[in-house]
């Protein structure tokens, strides 16, 4: 056994098993079965052109020969990121530990109660500082989070607004510059026009739909946003906030004004800088609009027994159902970093955060008082954490970068300078130094903080905030680390099982791989900060463009977009600006197959394009006649079709030249949607097919980990002639010549992150990328073999064979009042998550074990749903049976009666493994309805509710 080699750490199934299970298909070779799911015409003709594969002590050590080459300085740009300290028992407890970074979404709410409780705590914590009624679980980053504001908006303008034909959305001059780029890119296919200018002037002009303003502002200074927001209101135009989190323990929350929204990032609660991302944004608004917010809202609510549960509230947000109705195709959420942000909270408390907000805003005064006794002029009168001094900036910054220190220079004569928690006594003198031999004077030092200035400001923070009992119980180390466990046992990993979903691709994500995301090297280093002192970064960044590009068949890639859903988005944003630049504005027709991702239309009308649906054939591929009715007849207007390949239904379409040649004589450009990108990495790609641009998830294919429901990763990859458009950042310059101004807040998105992509290939290289890929379509048709003989497999390729996925039909099974959710909630009894349920077809559930499972797991979860099979033939009660009572809870075994007609036994232990290795969901199956007909996402007993619903 070669002990070098990562692919054989990586990859599940040991030799010696893979001759077993070739056997078991009725293959002889992986060579063959290959032959047998790819179409001819798609294969590639020679091996992908990587660096060759190096071991996991290899790549360690060549990580830390480019961490080194990073120059961490002490950073005081702001601008939306400032460094924080992150606790160790959250960095040890959470940022590093498998049970919460290789967690699913929460879509099965009974496995997932504890990370469901941990952002509970999050949306709550938003909501008190906000100061609003009701926060989402996250969305990308802060600039994003504005652009769903706007967007949100936009879609609720008043009957009378949308008949006017009102598209004006004012932009206070003080917004972030990283925001208004994002914001530029979102307007621009919607047709609204952005009216930039100072918020005091303002006119409220009936012309207006919103308004967003910054608090505190860009320059540091608070502004008072009372009669603004008072004027809009009588004028009909919604106002959106972006606050700074840590300002509000201070500062009066913008509810109080009377807003409509407050967004923002939580970075600044414990989260590394990491480059950029990842960081989880803030979205609060009024309950009235929670039909219309973006992401992802956890309630509470009742299980089957009347407990108190939680559970994510009205799914259909989630863009698969609402399609191109959707007013945002928010599909990934930043849960991990949300999780962290919130346990930030409940570890210093209310009492803690005002420390640590006096600590940081005293900073800033006493800073600011020295620097006048030098002669300097502060230009900020109140503020909480940034003031502006008037100084010759070319002059301060070459002495600040001698002294390893960064500021922000908004003009030649303005120095901006933003405190954080870890700035020190000595941290400020050192700037005072600075500024001193700036002047050519002896320097003065600071001995002890000034008292800050804000406490009798007239936005100074009256109303309390974190009063429930979570953020007031565990501020000893030992009480956050027995309580972040108690969570974890709730949740169902991968450290715990195969987690085999369809289309979200659950891999392993090596600890090699996730080891150099701690290191202070990598974390430490702002997303503005001079390039220069990122060197060891863009080695990174630019060798994960080229892998990427090389392994996709592409010309160029942008990785700033930070989700799969945000790839999409600008994926096709590129293509609506070339079509654009050629005059051919009018092309606006988007071709999306009926069983695309739901994301995908959603994300088409976001760019400004009409979705036309084709028709799937019964087989479950591309009416190839239908695409072409619909292209030709639409070839004047036709700017893309989105397609997924292999198909969402798991087959490799043999018509896939064919279908994008047809769009291409039609005068449009194809999008590939590169979440199934696992069957294709080293034996196809999209440039193969005839795609002109694709997303790829590397939190799916690339290894990420899913981290129960982001971080995420999105990049684009494009042909030569899309890769102008680019997206670029007002900062920082990226993307092509002619660049959308920006899709996400930070030039690289999450930078962060990208070291696990970029280890990843590096440690398996083009041949054990290729084995992955093949290993991958093995254990999906191993599972096929194995389950055919009990269940219906949906569809498969044209010789039988099935990609990375397939589809189980389980609706056979209603002839007895069985559910695909009774089958999904009886495997958690029997160890595992539930596959994809209901999609991309109702009653159905999508497999996808990936290439790291073993054999012996497989076989775990084959014996599993033919026992539950076996289950379903032997039911006498349709409405009391091991099915429809799943998942069976420990309170319910150790309950003095059972009034079931089957064993403790039967119901816990159905199959001999369950003995040894137990894993218990800490519900029953949890009410869906209840909690949306008593809708409440903040931490609050569930007498409140139950008494609501009497």
């Amino acid at each position: 056994m070669n002990t070098d080699s990562f692919a054989l750490r990586h990859i599940g199934p040991r030799p010696e098993k893979v001759a077993e299970m070739l056997h078991t298909i009725g293959v002889d070779s992986l060579d063959q079965l290959i032959y047998e799911t790819l179409p001819d015409g798609i294969k590639l003709e020679k091996e992908l052109s990587l660096a060759p594969a190096i071991s996991e002590q290899e790549y360690l050590a060549h990580n830390q020969i480019l961490a080194e080459k990073n120059k961490i300085y002490k950073t005081y740009i702001g601008l939306g990121y400032s460094a924080a300290i992150l606790p160790p028992v959250i960095q040890r407890n959470i940022f590093e530990n498998p049970g919460w970074y290789t967690a699913y979404t929460p879509y099965q709410a009974e496995v997932a109660q504890g990370r469901l409780e941990a952002l509970l705590n999050f949306q709550t914590m938003v909501a008190d500082l906000t100061g609003m009624e009701i926060a989402n679980a996250s969305l990308l980053d802060e600039g994003t989070a504005a652009s769903e504001a706007m967007g949100m908006f936009f879609a609720t303008r008043s009957r009378q607004q949308k008949k006017d034909n009102v598209v004006k959305f004012f932009v206070s001059e003080e917004i972030l510059p990283q925001t208004l780029a994002v914001l530029e890119t979102r307007a621009y296919p919607l047709g609204i026009e952005l009216v930039i200018g100072n918020h005091e002037d303002f006119d409220f002009s009936e012309d207006f739909f919103g308004a967003i303003l910054q608090y505190p502002g860009t320059s540091g200074k608070i502004y008072n946003y009372h009669s603004f927001t008072s004027n809009a209101y009588k004028a009909g135009i919604k106002v959106v906030i972006a606050a700074d989190i840590l300002s509000l323990v201070k500062l009066e929350a913008p509810g109080n004004f009377g807003v409509d929204a407050v967004v923002g990032t939580t970075q600044r609660f414990g989260i590394p800088l990491g480059y950029g991302g990842p960081h989880a944004a803030y979205f609060a608004t009024k309950e009235s609009y929670k039909r219309n917010l973006p992401g992802r809202i956890i309630g509470i609510t009742k299980d089957k027994d009347g407990n108190r549960a939680v559970r994510m509230a009205l799914q259909t947000r989630e863009q698969h159902i609402k399609r191109d109705k959707a007013t945002s195709n928010i599909c990934t959420a930043q849960v991990l970093l949300a999780v962290m942000a919130g346990m930030y909270a409940v570890y210093h408390g209310p009492e803690g955060l005002k420390h640590i907000a006096n600590k940081v805003h005293n900073s800033a005064v006493s800073l600011s008082q020295k620097l006048e006794e030098l002669g300097y002029q502060q230009l900020n009168n109140s503020y909480f954490d940034t003031i502006r001094i008037k100084a010759d900036s070319t002059k301060i910054q070459e002495i600040a970068l001698a002294n390893e220190i960064n500021f922000y220079y908004p003009s030649k004569d303005t120095v901006s300078i933003t405190l954080n928690e870890t700035t020190t006594l000595e941290d400020l003198n050192n700037i005072i130094r600075v500024f001193a031999e700036a002047a050519g004077k002896e320097t003065i030092t600071l001995k002890n903080l000034t008292e800050g200035i804000l406490d009798t400001h007239e936005l100074a923070r009256t109303s309390p905030f974190l009063t429930n009992e979570v953020f007031n119980a565990y501020h000893s180390e030992t009480e956050l680390m027995r309580y972040l466990k108690k969570l974890e046992r709730k949740d169902l990993a991968l450290n715990h099982s195969m987690i085999a979903l369809g289309s979200c691709t659950m891999k392993l994500n090596a600890a090699a791989e996730m080891l150099p995301l701690s290191n202070p090297k990598w974390g430490n280093i702002h997303p503005f900060a001079p390039t220069d002192q990122a060197e060891g970064y863009h080695q990174v960044l630019k060798g994960l463009e080229d892998q990427l590009t090389e392994i996709t068949g592409f010309y160029a890639t942008s990785l700033q977009p930070n989700s799969g859903a945000q790839g999409e988005y600008a994926g096709l944003m590129t293509i609506r600006k070339y079509h654009d630049s050629r005059g051919d504005q009018h092309r606006n027709i988007c071709l999306i197959p009926s069983s695309a991702h739901g994301t995908n239309p959603a994300s088409a009308v976001m760019a400004g394009m009409k979705v036309v649906v084709t028709k799937s054939t019964d087989k479950g591929n591309i009416d190839v006649d239908d695409l072409r009715e619909k292209a030709e007849k639409y070839k004047d207007s036709l700017a893309a079709l989105m397609v997924t390949y292999p198909s969402t239904h798991g087959v490799f379409e043999s018509a896939i030249k064919e279908i994008t040649q047809i769009i291409h004589d039609n005068g449009g450009k194809v999008y590939m949607d590169g979440a199934n990108m696992n069957a294709q990495v080293g034996i196809t790609n999209p440039g193969r097919i005839g795609a002109d641009v694709c997303h790829l998830n590397l939190h799916k294919t690339f290894a990420i980990p899913h981290g129960g429901g982001g971080p995420g990763v999105g990049p684009i990859c494009v042909v030569e002639d899309l890769a102008p458009y680019l997206p670029t950042n007002p900062l920082v310059q990226t993307g092509g010549n002619t660049p959308l101004s920006a899709i996400s807040s930070a030039p690289w998105g999450s930078a962060l992150v990208c070291l696990i992509p970029y280890a990843y290939i590096r440690m398996l290289g083009a041949k054990g990328l290729k084995h992955s890929t093949q290993m991958a379509i093995l254990n999906t048709n191993y599972i096929k073999e194995r389950l055919k003989e009990h269940y219906e497999i949906l569809y498969s390729g044209e010789m039988g064979r099935a990609a990375h996925e397939m589809i189980i039909d389980i609706r056979p099974l209603k002839d007895k009042n069985i559910e695909v959710a009774d089958v999904a909630k009886r495997l958690i009894d029997y160890g595992f998550h539930a596959p994809t349920v209901s999609f991309p077809v109702a009653g159905t559930l999508m497999v996808e074990p990936t290439e790291s499972e073993s054999k012996a797991e497989l076989d775990r979860f084959c014996d599993a749903m033919i026992a539950i099979k076996a289950e379903y033939e032997a039911i006498e009660d349709e409405e009391n049976n091991l099915l429809k009572n799943a998942p069976h809870t420990q309170k319910m075994l150790t309950a003095d009666e059972w009034n079931f007609p089957y064993s403790r036994k039967q119901a816990a232990y159905p199959l001999p493994y369950l003995e040894e290795n137990k894993f218990w969901a800490s519900v029953r199956r949890v009410d869906e309805a209840f909690g949306d007909r008593n809708l409440m996402c903040t931490c609050a007993p569930i007498e409140e509710y139950i008494d609501a619903d009497a």
